[in-house]
């Protein structure tokens, strides 16, 4: 029988799809890519803010179109993942076109629950209780073949006023040394060469029993495995980030120079408001000592929190322009049910919120286009992601660009190259967020 998947959201929920991939493969199944051509349709959804939530809704009714005889031959619709997990009773209750519901750490059950479902014993199907163990099984990537996303922990303890993630994830746990290690082994002998560690707070990965952050002592490990070409890391809390793992990051070759470093705002009552961890002093402390070490340096940003002011929304953009990062993810806030924030009285208004956001916006792609304009005539090293022969361009990405969030690299080439291979390329040209080169 034949699976077609449709995973939405963040690299961790690619991760769970993955393991419910090989789970699936595992057990005689095979994969499709043509909804029109699968028996079991799964949608791994993700319920982070308003709009993942729409477009996973979307996801589901789209597939369950399949279950048409005139439009496909789906049996089964299987929907797991973040929305699965919170919502679960409403999606049986509103959506009796899915099957069966898994949420976001039951994959275990995964298989016996389809079988069980096909077989006909049971109609709709819920399997969404809390589970906070960590569960380990090969993958099936979904990424191509020179690229992996580790997962080194799971949950989170931060509680965010304005985040959901510790109510459909649960609380952090580190997942443990050996099991991480033993993957990015064995993806490496499958031809994997850039690694990603993945975490909803990486740097609190060894937490669960020291004081403080073992994610150095990891990634030194990490890049130590054999066939590891590149290592990069994600989500960096500033409070976490300290001269030794700033240090590693700008000095062992096979680290990435690239630091994730979500940081949300600048203003200290926003930050108290948000219940972030760490302080704007934090924050300042990190964004020098990254610049200091000549790190590429991405962040994420909220405008529009509930009682942001002007002057507050003014300090943030002064921020960006001092701080001047390389890369910058930028959201208006969005009110999740269940979560304090949204329960603030001072909500600002949704045209505010979206001016805001574009001002923003404007500024960091004025700053974006500076930065490379200054990368222009320089030789990096790059992975290389696509070619076209017959018109003798290819895309690849440098160690600055991690893969789906940030630019790319087009470059002409008069041999060309093999798609996963490391080549140096000059570059010629820039734009604001993407780069030309010429293969040397």
């Amino acid at each position: 029988m034949k699976v077609g998947i449709i995973s939405l959201g963040c690299n961790k929920n690619r991760v769970d799809s993955e393991y419910a991939l090989g789970l699936l493969r595992d057990a005689g199944y095979a994969f499709t890519a043509a909804p029109e051509e699968a028996d079991i349709l799964l949608v791994n959804t993700c319920g982070f803010i308003g709009p993942a939530k729409e477009e996973s809704i979307d996801a589901i009714l789209d597939m369950a179109r399949y279950k048409q005889p005139d439009t496909g031959r789906c049996r089964l619709l299987v929907v797991t993942g973040c929305l699965a997990q919170r919502y679960s009773d409403e999606l049986l209750k509103e959506m009796p076109e899915i099957d069966l519901l898994l949420g976001v750490n039951q994959y275990d059950r995964l298989v016996e629950a389809v079988e069980q479902a096909l077989d006909g014993q049971a109609a709709q199907r819920s399997y969404c209780e809390d589970n906070h163990s960590f569960f380990e099984h090969d993958r099936v990537l979904t990424t191509p073949s020179y690229t992996a996303y580790i997962r080194i922990g799971e949950g989170c303890s931060n509680r965010c006023t304005f985040c959901a993630i510790p109510l459909i994830r649960g609380p952090h746990r580190s997942r443990p040394r050996g099991a991480i290690l033993s993957e990015m082994r064995r993806m490496a002998e499958r031809g994997v060469r850039e690694h990603i560690l993945v975490a909803q707070d990486t740097t609190r990965w060894g937490t669960d029993w020291q004081a403080h952050s073992a994610l150095a002592d990891l990634m030194e490990e990490a890049a130590e495995v054999p066939g590891v070409e590149w290592l990069r890391v994600l989500y960096c809390y500033p409070d976490e980030t300290d001269a030794r793992l700033l240090d590693l990051i700008a000095e062992n070759p096979r680290i990435c120079s690239y630091l994730d470093l979500p940081v949300q705002h600048i203003s200290s009552r926003i930050l108290r408001r948000m219940a972030r961890r760490g302080t704007a002093e934090d924050i300042r402390r990190c964004v020098r000592m990254a610049h200091e070490r000549g790190l590429t340096l991405r962040t994420s940003l909220i405008v529009g929190f509930p009682g942001e002011t002007e002057a507050e929304f003014e300090e943030l953009l002064a921020f960006v322009e001092e701080a001047r990062f390389d890369r910058m993810g930028a959201f208006a806030y969005s009110p999740e049910e269940g979560t304090p924030s949204a329960t603030f009285p001072d909500q600002v208004p949704e045209e505010v919120k979206q001016e805001r956001l574009d001002r923003l916006m404007k500024l960091q792609a004025s700053i974006s286009a500076d930065l490379n304009a200054r990368r222009v005539g320089t030789v990096e090293k790059v992975l290389v992601t696509d070619v076209d022969t017959a018109g003798g361009k290819g895309l690849g990405r440098t160690e600055r660009e991690a893969p789906e969030t940030d630019g790319e690299l087009v470059f002409t080439f008069k041999e060309a190259p093999q798609i996963g291979s490391f080549r140096q390329v000059k570059i010629t040209g820039s734009g604001t967020y993407d780069l030309t080169g010429e293969l040397l």
